[in-house]
């Protein structure tokens, strides 16, 4: 079993940047798949991005393409996502998510039913 924190989120204009950090405990970090979901008020919760335990692989999804940067280190347990170019649009509870095993290549891990384990939760606001 693994426990997620978010953290980093806040308010930023449009055409800002911030950095979330998804800190985890409990098992080996490594032997997750990583992801990352938002969710607007009213709206379901949507993938953002996944990565592989290595990191070597990552999905994205088209709307944050080129705008955000999902990244991990397992040495330190910790999972992040920069995100530029933000958009008022992008206002949302983002949650970081963890699968106990590989990322897989059916594109599960764009579903959040792939996910075992979830963190809290951080809200990112962001003013036009």
């Amino acid at each position: 079993q693994v426990q997620l924190v978010e953290s980093g989120g806040g308010l930023v204009q449009a055409g800002g940047s911030l950095r979330l950090s998804c800190a985890a405990s409990g098992r080996t970090f490594s032997t997750y798949a990583m992801g990352w979901f938002r969710q607007a008020p009213g709206k379901e919760r949507e993938f953002v991005v996944a990565i592989s335990r290595a990191g070597i692989r990552t999905y994205y999804a088209d709307s944050v393409k080129g705008r955000f940067t999902i990244s991990r280190d397992n040495a330190k347990n910790t999972l992040y996502l920069q995100m530029n170019s933000l958009k008022p649009e992008d206002t949302a509870v983002y949650y970081c998510a963890a699968h106990d095993g590989g990322l897989g290549y059916s594109g599960s891990a764009y579903t959040t039913g792939f996910y075992d384990y979830w963190g809290q939760g951080t809200q990112v606001t962001v003013s036009s």
